[in-house]
């Protein structure tokens, strides 16, 4: 079972190694999709969250894409892994990140209140954890071809 914020830092402090997520940065003709977390830490996010035991990376991208948005995705690539310990407030994770794309119009599901597309130029506010960040890198990635170190 994932960990949910009320679980979180009970989980956290039995657990010695980092968590591992994922999160989809999914692209649409119209920009790209995040979804406005039910949870604390409240904001806009990319679809995404923790690998449950038994799926594979891609899967859980996947499931969690679905889960938040209510769109079945297609993964064109893995982008970057980022793992500053400090990029949830609530526990160490580690996030593979994934750009995909989908077809239709999201919806909230899960702990996502709302899911919506947003122009790249035109963000919301706050963005959670290190997405703003993430975003910023998948932008220059598209634009030159260059991936974060």
């Amino acid at each position: 079972m994932p960990c949910r914020s009320a679980t979180c830092s009970a989980k956290a402090q039995k657990q010695k190694n980092p968590f591992p997520t994922v999160d989809a940065v999914i692209l649409t003709g119209g920009g790209i999709i995040l979804v406005r977390r039910k949870n604390p830490p409240h904001g806009w996010a990319l679809p995404g969250g923790f690998v449950e035991v038994g799926e594979s990376l891609e899967e859980s991208a996947r499931r969690e894409a679905f889960e938040e948005t209510g769109l079945k995705i297609t993964l064109q690539e893995q982008f970057h892994t980022y793992s500053d310990p400090a990029r949830d407030a609530r526990m160490h994770t580690i996030t593979t990140v994934y750009i995909a794309s989908a077809e239709g119009e999201p919806r909230g599901g899960d702990d996502a209140a709302e899911a919506k597309v947003f122009p790249l130029g035109e963000l919301p506010s706050p963005l959670c954890f290190d997405h703003s960040r993430i975003i910023g890198d998948v932008k220059r990635y598209l634009k030159t071809g260059k991936r974060p170190k």
